[in-house]
C-alpha cells in the first residue's frame, strides 16, 4: 500500500487533481471529531486508508471538498477522485490549508494543539476552539503548521521549553503519510466492480453509494432523488423515510429485481434505476397513502416494521404518472397481510426469505393472478395483551396502538374524536395512559408488571389523565363525557366491568374484545 504525505494530499487537492465525485456524501463530521482525528495523526495511531480511483477523463458534476470549492486540475494530468476516506481528507485539508477560502464555514471551528493539556495516551491534546475563546497562551493554532511564514510568526514569542515541544508537534504532522490504495480506469462500469469487490471487502461503503454510483448520470443522481422524495413525503409525516437509505434501497431492489436482499441490490443495472425511478417513486408514495389513510399509520415511527413498506411499494409501482386503483378484494387482502405480519412478528426473523415470498405474492395480488398473500400462519390470544407492556418503539406496542386507532377512539373527557394524526406523527408516549391508574392500583399493591401490560392502556391524553386523576374507574367516569360514554368505552374496548373498580376482571375481559378485535383483523 502506497503512502500519501498530508502535505501531498494538500497540495494535490489544491492543484486539482484530487477531487471529489458527485455521488459521493458531502462532509459530515463535527468539529470534536476532526479535532480527535488530528491527535490519531500526532499519536500514529491507524486510521484506516483512502481509496482513490484515477481516471483521465473527469466526470462532469463533481462535489465540494466540505465548505471548499476545489480549483480545476490540469487537463494533460489524470484525476484521483475520493471514493473512501473523504471525510479524513477534509479534514485534514480544512485544518491545515490557508490558500482557499470557505464558501460555507457554518459549523466549522479552527482546531487547536491545546499546552495544557496532559500528555496522555487516551485523552485528545487537540481542541475546536471558537475564536473567542481561544488563549494564546495554550491554543497553538495548527493552520501554521505547513506555512514557513505563518509558523515562525507563531513560534517567534515562545520560551524554549514550549517552542521545542511545538516543534516536536509540527515534525509528528510534516512526517505524517496517509495510505492509500489506488486503481487507475476510464471504464466507469468498472468502477461500480470496484465498489463491490472492496464493499465484500469490508472497507466502510454503503449501499448507497454503490448504487449511486452505478446509477449516476449527468442528470441523474440517487442520493438527491431520495432527498426530494424525502420533502415530498414530509406533508405527510414521512420524511423519516428519506433518512433510512437502506429502506429506500430495498424499496429500489424489490421494485425492479422482486428481491429486496442485499444480492440483489448489488446486481441491480444503474441505467434501469433510472429509467424505473418514477416507478419506484409512486410505489413508496402509494405504499405510504394506503398505510396513513387504511391502516391509521401516521409515520414511519408508528409503523410496526419498517420493512411493511418494502412489498406495499411493489404493490402500488407504476409507472409515469399513474396510480394503482385497489378493488376491495384487493384490499382487503393487504390489511389482512399487514395485521398478520404484526401480530405474527412476521419480519422479526427470516425477513429476507419472507420479504422474498411477499414481494412475489404482492406481484400476484396486483396482476389478478391467485395469491397466497396472507396466508402464513397467526395466533393471537389473550396472552399477547396480559403479557406485553407497552414500551415505545417495540413491534407488539406498535402493533396494539394501532388496534386502537382502527376503531376511531374518543377523548375520554371531551368525546370528541382524538385526533390520530397528531397523537401518532411523533409517537408521543404522553398520549397513552392506564385505563385503571397507577396510583389506585399500587395501593391495592398490584405488581408493576401487571399495571404496565397492553389491556390498561387506552388513547387517553395528558390533558385528559390529569382530569380523571389517579381516582378508581367508578369515581372518574363522572368526569367523563356523560352523553358519549358507551361509544367512549366501545372504540376504547372497555368492557362493563371497567367500572366495577376489579382489575382483574377488567383485564381479563378487556384482553377477551382487545383478541376478538385482533382476530376479526387477520381473519
Amino acid at each position: 500500500m502506497a503512502n500519501l504525505s498530508v502535505e501531498n494530499a494538500i497540495n494535490g487537492l489544491l492543484g486539482g487533481r484530487i477531487r471529489i465525485p458527485a455521488f459521493q456524501r458531502g462532509f459530515v463530521w463535527d468539529a470534536e471529531r476532526v479535532a480527535f482525528f488530528m491527535d490519531s495523526i500526532y499519536k500514529g495511531y491507524p486510521y484506516g486508508s483512502l481509496l482513490f480511483w484515477r481516471t483521465k477523463h473527469p466526470l462532469r458534476t463533481e462535489r465540494k471538498l466540505g465548505p471548499y470549492a476545489l480549483p480545476p486540475g490540469d487537463p494533460d494530468y489524470p484525476i484521483d477522485y475520493v471514493l473512501d476516506g473523504q471525510q479524513r481528507l477534509t479534514s485534514v485539508f480544512a485544518v491545515f490549508q490557508t490558500s482557499l477560502p470557505q464558501e460555507d464555514a457554518a459549523g466549522w471551528i479552527p482546531i487547536y494543539f491545546d499546552l495544557a493539556a496532559d500528555e496522555d495516551a487516551q485523552e485528545s491534546q487537540f481542541f475546536a476552539v471558537k475564536d473567542g475563546d481561544v488563549d494564546s497562551s495554550r491554543h497553538f493554532p495548527l493552520n501554521t503548521i505547513f506555512s514557513p511564514s505563518a509558523y515562525r510568526a507563531a513560534t517567534r514569542d515562545l520560551d524554549e521549553g514550549t517552542a521545542l515541544r511545538i516543534d516536536a508537534m509540527q515534525k509528528q504532522f510534516l512526517q505524517a503519510s496517509l495510505p492509500i490504495q489506488t486503481f487507475e480506469t476510464d471504464d466507469q462500469a468498472k468502477v461500480a466492480i470496484v465498489f463491490e469487490r472492496v464493499n465484500r471487502l469490508g472497507i466502510r461503503l454503503d449501499a448507497l453509494q454503490l448504487l449511486t454510483a452505478w446509477s449516476w448520470s449527468e442528470d441523474f443522481d440517487l442520493q438527491e432523488q431520495f432527498d426530494t422524495l424525502s420533502s415530498e413525503l414530509r406533508p405527510f409525516g414521512f420524511d423519516s423515510v428519506g433518512e433510512d437509505p437502506n429502506l429506500l434501497l430495498r424499496c429500489c431492489a424489490a421494485v425492479v429485481a422482486g428481491d429486496a436482499s442485499p444480492g440483489a441490490l448489488m446486481t441491480l443495472n444503474g441505467s434501469t434505476v433510472r429509467s424505473r425511478f418514477d416507478e419506484i417513486r409512486n410505489g413508496v408514495r402509494g405504499a405510504i397513502d394506503f398505510l396513513k389513510n387504511t391502516l391509521k399509520v401516521q409515520s414511519l415511527k408508528t409503523l410496526p416494521y419498517s420493512t411493511h413498506l418494502v412489498p406495499l411499494s411493489v404493490f402500488f409501482a407504476v409507472p409515469g404518472s399513474g396510480s394503482v386503483k385497489c378493488s376491495e378484494h384487493q384490499r382487503r387482502e393487504l390489511e389482512r397481510w399487514f395485521w398478520r405480519s404484526c401480530f405474527s412478528r412476521r419480519y422479526s426473523s427470516g425477513v429476507l426469505r419472507n420479504l422474498k415470498t411477499d414481494i412475489e405474492e404482492m406481484v400476484n395480488l396486483r396482476s389478478g393472478s391467485a395469491s397466497t398473500l396472507s396466508s402464513f400462519a397467526c395466533e393471537i390470544g389473550e396472552d399477547f395483551f396480559l403479557s406485553n407492556n407497552l414500551i415505545s418503539g417495540t413491534v407488539n406496542s406498535k402493533t396494539f396502538i394501532l388496534l386502537l386507532a382502527h376503531q376511531a377512539p374518543l377523548s375520554f373527557v371531551s368525546g370528541q374524536p382524538v385526533a390520530l394524526s397528531e397523537v401518532l406523527a411523533d409517537y408521543n408516549r404522553s398520549e397513552f395512559h392506564h385505563v385503571y391508574p397507577q396510583k389506585f392500583l399500587r395501593d391495592q399493591e398490584v405488581s408493576s408488571n401487571d399495571i404496565g401490560c397492553l389491556a390498561n392502556f387506552a388513547f387517553i391524553s395528558a390533558i385528559d389523565n390529569k382530569i380523571l386523576s389517579g381516582d378508581a374507574p367508578s369515581v372518574y367516569k363522572a368526569r367523563m363525557a356523560q352523553d358519549r360514554l358507551d361509544d367512549i368505552a366501545a372504540r376504547a374496548f372497555l368492557p362493563e366491568v371497567t367500572w366495577a373498580d376489579n382489575y382483574a376482571d377488567f383485564r381479563e375481559q378487556r384482553a377477551v374484545l382487545l383478541t376478538e378485535a385482533a382476530r376479526e383483523l387477520i381473519t
